[in-house]
Formats: C-alpha cells, structure tokens, sequence
C-alpha cells in the first residue's frame, strides 16, 4: 500500500455539525431580513416556495454537477409570490447573510477534531473540500473554531463552481495539495459526492459516519438522496480515535 502524505476533509457531518434548531432559526432571520428590507411576507407560504425553488436548483445542481446558490432559491421563491426581486438585489443578498449567520450559531465541531487535526498537521499535507453554496460561511465557521491553521487549501463548491463527486474540484485538491493522488486520503460522510467522488478521482476514501451513528439530522438540507451504493470494502470511521488508529497514530 502507498504511504500516506496527504488528507482531505470533508466540512458538514464530517468535521462539524449543526444542531437540529438551525434551519427553523436560519428561515427566522431570512424572512426577517426580507420583511426589514419592506418586503411584506407570511412564513408558510414563503417557506413552501423555498423549500420547492431549493430542491429543484440543487438536482440540477446535483445532475449538472455545477454549484447553486441561496440566492437564486430566494428569487424564484418571491417570484412564485409575486414579488420581482433578481438574485443580485440587495434584499436578496442581505437575507442570504442573515440566513448563514445562523450556522456561526448553532453549530459545533465532532468531538476531538482539534485534536486530531493539531496530531496530523506537519506529518501530512491538508485540505478542505467542502460542498457548500455560501463559501464566506465556511470561511467564517473555519475561523470561529480555530481550524483554518490547520489546512494547506481550502476549497468550496460555491467558490468554485463545481460541487463533489464533480472530478474538477478533487483535482483542484490534488493540485492544492502538490500531491499524487494515490499518496492521498479523503475523508467525508456521504457515499454519492465524497466516496464515489474521491474513487473516481483516484484518492483512498475513508467513510467518516458519526453522523449517522449518532442519529443526527444531515446538514446541508434540501439534498437529493443518492442511489448510490458501493459495493467495494470501503474504511470506515466513526470517530476521530478511529481514524488515528487507521493511520497508526494513536
């Protein structure tokens, strides 16, 4: 087997989570942040219109394997309400701020992440590739809890572009991290964009399931749920004392 040199991270359900009450208090500021912009609006019905205008952008996001965005959800559903805003208005944009700055909130890191991070930094290379839509979200997340020290690149989808299994960002994490592919692990939660992804790609996927062993709600909502299987053995962890001990550290 390749010895290990370099490891990338997945963000959600793999290095944090969000508490169960972050998406009723992140639809609480948008609509907050819409109504103090002098846009009148009843909670259900816009509520209804989001969650419809997020699903249908984020399958095709997921089929054409390029990014989406809040914004584009919050236009289509004030639409849907008769209200004419563009996904660059001012309004649309200050609900989207409102709406991420719930997760600086309510989220929180996966027990021992620090740690384990902290034990690997300097004995491998180290990279973020995270799907996500706002990227200054991930930014702020990072800084909160004292990770972005700890990784040599940091990527977004919603920077980017592209989103996982996408194979243009893993090969932008390989180029990152200045790497051969098959020197390189990738740590995520989801079997669709991160294991499917990073076996296509050439990276040695580690499946990370505290999430799904905890019983915990999935973050980002408003996926679409894989078909995807994998019939290969696949290395599975469900904590970061697992992980160590698969990489000999601990």
């Amino acid at each position: 087997m390749d010895p290990i040199q370099g490891i990338g991270f997945d963000l959600f359900n793999t290095l944090i989570t969000a508490d169960p009450a972050a998406l009723g208090e992140a639809m609480h500021r948008m609509i907050g942040s819409l109504r103090a912009s002098g846009i009148g609006l009843e909670m259900e019905p816009f509520q209804k219109a989001y969650r419809e205008a997020a699903m249908r952008f984020v399958a095709e996001s997921k089929a054409e394997g390029k990014e989406t965005h809040n914004r584009f959800w919050i236009s289509a559903a004030l639409r849907t309400l008769g209200r004419d805003l563009g996904p660059e208005d001012t309004a649309v944009a200050k609900a989207v701020e409102a709406y991420f700055s719930t997760f600086l909130d309510y989220c929180r890191l996966i027990p021992q992440t620090l740690e384990m991070l902290a034990l690997l930094k300097g004995k491998f290379r180290l990279g973020l590739l995270s799907n996500f839509t706002h990227a200054p979200a991930v930014e702020g997340l990072l800084n909160k809890f004292g990770l972005t020290p700890f990784f040599d690149t940091v990527l977004v989808s919603g920077a980017l572009g592209f989103r996982k299994p996408h194979p243009l960002v893993f090969e932008k994490l390989v180029q990152d991290l200045s790497l051969e592919r098959k020197h390189i692990l990738y740590v995520g939660d989801s079997l669709d964009p991160d294991v499917t992804g990073a076996v296509q790609a050439g990276l040695r996927p580690v499946w990370m399931t505290y999430v799904q062993d905890h019983h915990l709600p999935v973050f980002p909502p408003y996926s679409v749920p894989s078909e995807q299987t994998f019939s290969r053995e696949l290395l599975r962890v469900s904590n970061w004392e697992e992980f160590l001990n698969l990489l000999g550290l601990a």
